[in-house]
């Protein structure tokens, strides 16, 4: 039986294996209808199980059509990076373990790795040394934990306690925030009862970052109303910063608690050339960042950071009669939304302690000078129009209709056409009221080859588009 448990992890690692050599070689565009893959994996539960290896063999072999290339170097649709092989062999190790890291007691060294990569993230990212942290599953738990801190500090200053008395009879926070922010923002309103009505949207300018006169203007209506200011750190599309410094201060006048969205974009802090963008932000209230995009580790990472610990603290901390604290060492879900959960520090771990600061810094840097030579390419080309040149990591283009009269509709159709080629996949989006192409280059695989191949297929596909 031993050898039989053994055989089926060394079957999973050469599927795994055969994956990752073959990832140049295969279509990135996922080639099977929904309707093909149900058929194939909708087997009935079986009587008396069936043989670990087969199953495993015939999971790899139904799944493999349908497996979207988002690992590839060649994938510069939505900001999605590709595990380093390092952070996947830890992500191995941590499945292995099957560690529960809810508390230091479940796994004392789960506990420890997560308060060293926490002291790491915060240097790295130039966050305050003082400011405590959480290990979530990605920005969107990270924006619902910073905001559940948000509402317990500024609902304590109006004197109501929100943990025990809940929001019914509550001030009413307002929310605020750019025109360009990400819907995670939203549905942490609606997860922590502040509700969507209580937002308000305040326009960019020309750049995407947020307008400061806008700003003030919103703030200074709120009669004095519990505020929370959200901020970003790389709009999505356009990879836009906003300029912390003086939207802070202008927040701060109001006793507002600011919060960043740094989804991707705080890793710019890794950079001594991109580090600049992000002046000022160091003195924002919480802070958010996911590790499975820049860091490239596996999916289910991502951080939250919190300037005031007993905030922080106060808003997730649930004692219970049958748990024991663990001197010298924190509890990790009195930072976090989850009870059980992975221990998802591991790779976190493995990949800072791999790469280094030069070696992060090496990786942010390389994806933004891909994302500025694709978009100078592309600029190059008739029929296309670039919205958005680099700030960062991020661009927009949009492919223009000969007769002009279409080009929303010929932009998707072009986009169509480079997913159906499958040599590289790039996604749209509505920008502006304008239909557009986003670019996103996020991955360590990615190489000045890949860039060519996209730049290829893309003309490529433009002319058999013109052409139909």
């Amino acid at each position: 039986m031993k050898n039989a448990k053994s055989k089926v992890l060394e079957r999973s690692l050469k599927h795994a294996s055969d994956f990752l050599s073959k990832l140049d070689e295969v279509a990135i565009s996922p080639d099977v209808s929904y309707q093909g893959l149900r058929h194939k994996l909708s087997y009935p539960i079986s009587e008396n199980g069936i043989d670990p290896e087969q199953v495993i063999d015939e999971l790899a072999e139904n799944v493999k059509d349908g497996l979207l290339g988002s690992t590839s170097g060649r994938f510069f649709g939505w900001v999605i990076g590709g595990a380093f092989p390092v952070a996947i062999a830890a992500d191995w190790l941590a499945t292995t373990w099957d560690q529960n890291a809810a508390i230091a007691a479940c796994s004392p060294s789960a506990a420890i790795v997560e308060e060293v990569c926490g002291e790491w993230l915060k240097e790295l990212l130039q966050i305050p040394k003082s400011a405590s942290f959480g290990f979530v599953t990605g920005c969107q738990a990270a924006h619902t934990t910073a905001l559940a801190a948000a509402r317990h500090k500024l609902l304590k200053d109006k004197n109501w306690d929100v943990e025990k008395k809940g929001l019914s009879g509550a001030p009413q926070i307002k929310l605020i925030t750019s025109e360009n922010r990400h819907e995670s923002i939203i549905r942490a309103t609606r997860l922590l009862g502040i509700g969507t009505d209580s937002i308000e949207y305040v326009a960019c300018d020309k750049s995407g970052s947020i307008s400061l006169s806008e700003l003030e203007k919103s703030i200074a209506k709120n009669n004095g109303s519990p505020i929370i200011l959200c901020l970003q750190a790389g709009d999505l599309n356009t990879g836009a910063f906003d300029p912390y410094e003086n939207a802070i201060a202008i927040a701060k006048k109001a006793n507002a608690w600011v919060h960043i969205d740094g989804a991707f974009g705080l890793w710019a802090a890794a950079s001594n050339t991109y580090s600049h963008l992000l002046k000022g932000f160091e003195k924002a209230d919480s802070w958010a960042t996911d590790g499975h995009k820049w860091l490239n580790i596996p999916f289910d990472s991502g951080f939250v950071f919190v300037a005031d610990p007993k905030a922080h603290s106060a808003a997730l901390t649930q004692p219970v009669s049958y748990g024991f604290a663990v001197e010298g060492i924190r509890d990790q879900m009195n930072w976090n939304p989850e009870w059980s959960r992975r221990a998802r520090g591991f790779s976190v771990y493995a990949t800072i302690r791999s790469l280094g600061r030069k070696g992060i810094e090496d990786l942010v840097d390389r994806c933004c000078l891909h994302t500025v030579r694709l978009v100078a390419e592309l600029d190059k080309i008739e029929g296309v129009e670039v919205l958005a040149k680099p700030i960062i990591n991020q661009g927009l283009v949009r492919f223009l209709d000969s007769n002009g009269t279409d080009n929303d509709g010929f932009t998707d159709k072009v986009i169509d056409e480079i997913q159906r080629d499958g040599h590289t996949w790039f996604g749209g989006a509505t920008w502006r009221k304008k239909r557009v192409m986003r670019i996103s280059v996020c991955n360590w695989r990615t190489t000045d080859k890949d860039i060519d191949i996209a730049i290829s297929s893309i003309k490529r596909c433009l002319e058999l588009v013109k052409n139909t």
